[in-house]
């Protein structure tokens, strides 16, 4: 079969497309990957060999200019018109999308002449782009087993799937906790301001400063943490890149961060327990971080309740109790056959 695969906006919505384009690949099918000019060069990197890349003219709607708003529309619309006509003449079997509005046009296209369409949703809140590509969509398969704001009046059946992650988060799936008292600090690829303003002074505040942290922040950053860290004898090492987030993980007793969709699987792939403190602005890590809640792994909290006297407490409790820590490991670990269960579902 010749599978099209849409994906594009960021690396959250491309590796996993990637990850699903490799394994249909490698299961003799043809594979074509269409992404916006934004993730073309990740996508000529990842793509599996022989697969056929297709640029899409397309870029987010999110803008508060209502001009931009319109030319984001148009581009979409552009495109859409473009794959009907490519589609009229070399039509794939099935269009599989990875959300971001780089998807729309490839699911239109598909609507338009009966193509099968799957959608992915890699939030724990169904984004603007998916809800309104809903409406030509067969199946939704979703990296959460529960997943608001899925239209009411959609005909599509929703299966869950969950969301790929690199073959080194799967490597250490399961892994053994350290129980060394080691804490990972992460707010992602540009740091959070409010980790770098709570977690110190609520390590700060603790009587048993018996925690090696790794902190993860901003350059700018690096200096001032690590002067503070060093100034209240705490044992920390503060970085602006981890290379290896899977080894950071897999070594760490407890992990801090926010509720990006793509920490939150890492951080179930591999099993560690963890404090999530979802960007107050994005329902979509607000989702993703009850849901990791539910699990029993770790906590949920908004940023107004975020406090050093609060974190301070509980990493007490925590660093206090082993027994705990390793417990809500295991609950938080959830196996990943994301890669297959997506492939199945598409080629069934």
């Amino acid at each position: 079969m010749k599978i099209w695969i849409a994906t594009g906006g960021t690396g959250g919505h491309v590796f996993p497309a990637l990850a699903v384009a490799e394994e249909i690949a490698s299961r003799g099918h043809r594979v074509i990957v269409s992404c916006d000019g934004r993730v073309r060069k990740m996508v000529a990197d990842g793509a599996p060999k022989g697969a056929k890349r297709v640029h899409i003219w397309a870029s987010g709607v999110g803008a508060k200019s209502k001009i931009k708003q319109i030319w984001a529309l148009f581009k979409i619309g552009v495109s859409a018109c473009a794959l009907i006509v490519r589609f009229l003449f070399s039509r794939p079997q099935r269009v599989v999308a990875f959300g971001g509005y780089a998807s729309v046009p490839a699911v239109f296209a598909a609507h338009v002449w009966g193509i099968p369409t799957f959608l992915h949703e890699q939030n724990g809140a169904i984004g603007r782009a998916n809800s309104f590509a809903m409406r030509w969509v067969k199946t939704l398969m979703t990296s959460f087993q529960t997943v608001s704001g899925i239209p009411k009046n959609t005909s599509a059946r929703v299966v869950y799937t969950g969301l790929p992650v690199r073959h080194d988060f799967m490597e250490r799936a399961g892994a053994k906790m350290p129980n060394e008292s080691r804490l990972l600090v992460t707010g992602g690829s540009l740091g959070a301001q409010i980790l770098d303003d709570v977690v110190p002074n609520a390590i700060k505040e603790m009587k048993n400063k018996k925690i090696f942290v790794t902190h993860q922040t901003r350059p700018e950053n690096v200096a001032r943490l690590q002067k503070f860290y060093a100034d209240n004898k705490i044992h920390a090492n503060v970085l602006s890149f981890i290379r290896n987030m899977a080894d950071a993980i897999a070594g760490a007793d407890l992990i801090i961060g926010r509720g990006g969709a793509g920490t939150v699987i890492e951080i179930t792939t591999i099993g560690r327990p963890a404090i999530l403190v979802p960007l107050g602005i994005n329902p979509d890590q607000a989702a993703n971080a009850a849901n990791f809640e539910k699990l029993g792994g770790g906590f949920a909290i908004s940023q107004d309740k975020f406090t050093p006297k609060w974190l301070s407490a509980t990493l007490t409790e925590l660093f206090d109790n082993p027994s705990r820590l390793d417990k809500m490991a295991k609950k938080s670990l959830v196996p990943n056959h994301a890669v297959e269960l997506i492939s199945d579902t598409v080629l069934g």
